[in-house]
């Protein structure tokens, strides 16, 4: 599962049971972060967290990196066995609305920051099993 956490929405990606495909599954308010992942968990299997961390070029903190590692705090803290990790998430919301240009989304439906999230965490996801193999 990858997350894109960020102030007031948080895009949430899952993978096949294969690994081979990563998929959108929702976006939803940042305050739900954590009774969604209990009811997820309890009805999914669920193996690893992949959660975009922010950063500037040089690697310093952005705006969203407190907010994003407060989140991860939580996250361990309510599922202490469930393994966490961290990714490089920029330029994931441009290559997110760059693939619904490609994909030829109108153009309400790119404006709408959920579908942004969304497949921003797909992307994460996507990049991290391709970095395993």
């Amino acid at each position: 599962m990858a997350i894109d956490y960020g102030g007031k929405r948080t895009g949430i990606a899952v993978t096949d049971p294969m690994q081979l495909i990563a998929t959108g599954l929702a976006t939803i308010a940042s305050a739900e972060l954590i009774p969604f992942l209990k009811k997820y968990f309890a009805a999914e299997k669920v193996e690893l967290i992949v959660i975009g961390l922010p950063k500037n070029w040089d690697e310093s903190a952005t705006h969203g990196t407190a907010l994003a590692e407060n989140a991860i705090r939580t996250i361990q803290k309510e599922f202490p066995e469930m393994p966490v990790k961290t990714v490089d998430e920029r330029f994931t919301s441009k290559m997110a609305k760059d693939a619904m240009l490609q994909m030829g989304m109108k153009k309400k439906d790119r404006q709408n920051k959920k579908n942004v999230d969304e497949i921003a965490a797909t992307i994460m996801l996507q990049d991290y099993m391709q970095s395993r193999q």
